[in-house]
């Protein structure tokens, strides 16, 4: 049976979603170290840039140790790690969803309940990651002191998230709608 054009497209953003689940799986291992990079790596023009390599290693060894999380001296980039670890896990959960959306779309059998289940865990996932950007944003507040947290991508997160959470639950909404509509239909014939 030949693939309809739905089908085509589908395919190649199942390869995409694939390809942005692994690198983003992958990106998640580097995150602590990524946060805390400023402060150990800070080269000055005067000093050797072959010793870079060797500082990234070491950074990246050393991020995942329990002594980097307990240290208070950079709180800074202790939260933007657990934030960002924890947008990555929530980011991960959703790509994985809208896999499973696409595998039943491939089949060719996209209105089924399990669709609607996956939309509603990809819209959770965007609520959580929205709520951690504005306890981010708040954080923020209280730690500078000023009110220029609000020109971070935080503030940018908070309603781009709520409303992509918003969608999902619209489309959750939908599929289930149609799942019955199909189940009835079915039971009719």
């Amino acid at each position: 049976m030949e693939q309809t054009p739905v089908q085509k497209l589908a395919r190649i953003l199942w390869m995409m979603a694939i390809a942005a689940f692994a690198c983003n799986i992958v990106v998640l291992f580097f995150v602590p170290g990524l946060a805390m990079m400023k402060g150990l790596t800070g080269l000055t023009p005067y000093e050797n840039p072959l010793e870079l390599p060797a500082r990234f290693l070491v950074v990246f060894a050393l991020c995942w140790s329990p002594e980097y999380w307990a240290f208070s001296e950079e709180p800074y980039a202790a939260v933007l790690a657990l934030f960002l670890l924890f947008c990555g896990v929530c980011t991960a959960v959703i790509l994985w969803q809208g896999k499973r959306v696409l595998d039943t779309i491939l089949k060719g059998n996209p209105f089924v309940m399990d669709n609607a289940k996956s939309m509603k865990r990809a819209a959770v996932c965007c609520f959580l990651i929205s709520g951690a950007a504005l306890l981010r944003l708040i954080w923020g507040f209280a730690y500078y002191r000023s009110v220029a947290p609000i020109l971070t991508y935080n503030a940018l997160f908070v309603p781009v998230f709520l409303m992509a959470g918003l969608l999902c639950m619209v489309m959750s909404a939908l599929f289930r709608q149609a799942a019955g509509l199909k189940a009835e239909n079915d039971l009719t014939i």
